[in-house]
């Protein structure tokens, strides 16, 4: 990641974006608490940290992901964008692994689709997926194995699937002081960065540190 042009130290940088998408604090908030640290910057430069990096940051969690189990839960929730409702689709293995994440305007068979492509492509195709009783997600799977000439089981139940629809509460509690989105693209990039050290915490980083490293020192691995 490339921090040259900032009058800030790297890691001061790097303060600010980890404690910005791993705790529900507002940017007015994580400037306040800069300010008692003695690092003086406007909320507004906050923001701009978050949009740039935690895109780089998944990027680079991306290439050291551990693998992830074949049965998964699908399911999606939503976030407010000036107002409006816009859906982050999420999926987790059985073990509760995240597996992916997608932020779309609309939820219908073809924002389930695209989300569904999207993971595939990360990740194994999944044996089995486990939803609710949505059509939207059920008509993108079967239109999935249609046209790829798959054979993902598809499986309805709402108690299996409590498993996603818990893990959300931990990316909900990290937005909920945020008090809305301006922008889908700030909302994408914030998104990522929470979803990223959701998934540290979870220990799905792969490291090749000797000894235990925190979800702190682990995030900031993946800015060397």
């Amino acid at each position: 990641m490339h921090f040259k042009g900032s009058q800030f130290e790297r890691e001061i940088i790097l303060w600010a974006v980890r404690w910005y998408i791993a705790y529900p604090i507002s940017y007015r908030q994580l400037e306040e608490m800069m300010g008692e640290r003695g690092v003086a910057v406007d909320h507004s430069t906050l923001n701009r940290w978050v949009i740039k990096y935690a895109p780089e940051f998944e990027k680079a969690f991306r290439r050291h992901q551990r693998p992830v189990g074949r049965s998964w839960r699908l399911d999606e929730t939503y976030v407010k964008i000036k107002g409006k409702a816009a859906y982050l689709y999420r999926a987790v293995d059985k073990d509760g692994h995240t597996i992916d994440f997608l932020l779309t305007p609309n939820r219908d068979r073809d924002a389930a689709e695209t989300f569904l492509r999207k993971a595939i492509r990360a990740q194994e195709l999944p044996e089995k997926i486990t939803i609710d009783k949505s059509g939207s997600n059920t008509a993108a799977i079967t239109h999935y194995n249609r046209t790829h000439k798959t054979t993902i089981i598809i499986r309805h139940s709402k108690y299996l699937n409590n498993l996603v629809e818990q893990d959300h509460r931990a990316v909900k509690r990290i937005t909920r002081p945020m008090l809305g989105f301006k922008s889908f693209w700030a909302a994408r990039c914030t998104i990522a960065g929470i979803e990223i050290m959701h998934a540290i915490r979870k220990g799905q980083l792969a490291t090749t540190e000797s000894g235990a490293q925190t979800p702190a020192e682990q995030f900031y691995a993946l800015a060397a």
